[in-house]
């Protein structure tokens, strides 16, 4: 999941270093001194938590050495540059910029290539599956991948668009992914009580209950961003008097790093005493997944009062200008999570639908795979009583021919063991065959 500190950079990552706010960050001691006015330089960038992030970011910081391209893109908006303006003014881009955009590009699909094959090749050891195209074809959407060696207009139109869209995603994604959260520790609740008997499923109903209304009863959580909000931080966070609460001030002092903007992760600092409110990890009743997606909702709903060029930044003369607002002075208490529903019964009757969908469909292989288990077993015990069989049979054929060996030479005329035939040795009755006589053998010493 992306990070909220990363989030918090990708004005810059999407190119929104257009960002020129007239101020100059200051040390807390001399947080009431007006500020000289000077250009301020835009926030470096961070790790967005995009799988092409690097690319991405080297791509920026050598366009931002091209004194061209740097001054059209001081004096773009962010709809131009969602817009796809910024991206022309790519061919006025020194060519030694555009040479090292080259090589970022080659590096950028060889990277891709090797993921791709790899992704290949576990599909190979594992199941054997074959790979989903489509879903490959996105992680190249950044890019135009039919040229896959030069950076031109195009490249940089695609990389802006996937950037503005992935992160915009971001915020759906995650109070999606808590919504999943929130359904499946609710039905798992319902399936313990299923397990239980009467009497025990009561008690634990009623355990229940009183957990809830003791997560309820919490102190007046100050609206985000308000008066009084900011004035709490300013009275038990920073030990100031709430009487002597001056904006300016507030901002500089929590600007934490002095780069002139309070980030989503300064801005999420400031929502700390209102959610120890409601929130203690120590309470059974208290889930602290819940108080970050609090903290997240707190920070959606600043941002989207206060940001006005919606760059994730809140300068100065943003904040500024919220304290003029007549929301800044919003007395109601904010609704807390358990004052909002996240999901319906209905959304948790589908989520039960497609778990038991799911888990049909899980049976049903395993009952295919036992299926074929068993009939792989039956085909190698079938396998090894033939190789049995056979083995068998060639022991016998062997046994056979030693044996019709052995009787052969036994009988006169049978082979020998170089093939011929074994010589039949004449009787003294027996007389020689012609062309030979018989010579009579003398002794040594006998004539």
């Amino acid at each position: 999941m992306v990070s909220s500190k990363a989030l918090a950079r990708c004005g810059l990552v999407l190119l929104s270093l257009w960002l020129c706010i007239h101020s100059v960050p200051i040390s807390v001691e001399k947080a009431k001194d007006k500020p000289e006015v000077e250009e301020l330089e835009p926030p470096q960038s961070a790790d967005t938590g995009l799988h092409y992030d690097r690319y991405l970011r080297e791509v920026i910081e050598y366009l931002e050495k091209d004194p061209h391209f740097r001054e059209k893109l001081k004096n773009a908006n962010m709809d131009d540059i969602k817009q796809g303006k910024l991206s022309k003014e790519l061919d006025f881009v020194q060519h030694n910029f555009r040479t090292k955009l080259d090589e970022l590009k080659r590096e950028e699909m060889n990277r891709l290539r090797m993921l791709i094959k790899a992704k290949h090749d576990l599909l190979q050891e594992g199941n054997g599956n074959t790979l989903d195209h489509q879903a490959l074809l996105k992680q190249f959407e950044h890019l135009n991948h039919m040229n896959p060696h030069t950076f031109e207009v195009e490249d940089l139109d695609r990389l802006i668009k996937s950037a503005t869209k992935d992160l915009e995603n971001y915020d759906k994604e995650r109070h999606d992914e808590f919504k999943r959260y929130e359904i499946m520790k609710e039905h798992e609740r319902r399936e313990r009580l299923k397990t239980m008997n009467e009497e025990d499923r009561r008690k634990e109903e009623q355990h229940y209950e009183e957990l809830k209304k003791k997560h309820a009863n919490h102190p007046k959580v100050n609206h985000p961003g308000s008066e009084d909000q900011l004035k709490e931080v300013w009275q038990e966070a920073d030990g100031l008097d709430p009487e002597d609460f001056e904006p300016k001030t507030f901002f500089k002092m929590h600007d934490s790093n002095g780069d002139g903007f309070l980030d989503e992760s300064e801005l999420e600092a400031l929502f700390t005493k209102e959610l120890e409110k409601v929130y203690n990890p120590a309470n059974e009743e208290d889930d602290m997944v819940e108080m970050e997606e609090e903290r997240l909702r707190m920070r959606e709903h600043v941002m989207n009062e206060v940001d006005t060029n919606k760059d994730r930044l809140v300068s100065l003369n943003e904040f500024l200008a919220a304290t003029q607002k007549e929301e800044f002075h919003e007395k109601e208490e904010w609704e807390t999570l358990d004052q909002n529903p996240i999901y319906t019964e209905e959304e948790l009757r589908e989520y039960e639908r497609q778990l038991a969908t799911e888990e049909n469909s899980i049976n049903m292989k395993a009952v295919e795979l036992q299926k074929q288990r068993e009939d792989l077993e039956r085909k190698q015990e079938e396998l090894n009583a033939q190789k049995l069989d056979l083995k068998q049979a060639m022991e016998e054929v062997e046994r056979i021919k030693t044996q019709t060996y052995k009787d052969e030479v036994k009988q006169p005329g049978g082979p020998i063991a170089d093939g011929g035939t074994a010589p039949v040795v004449p009787g003294n009755n027996q007389p020689l065959p012609p062309g030979h006589q018989q010579q009579e053998v003398q002794l040594p010493g006998h004539s």
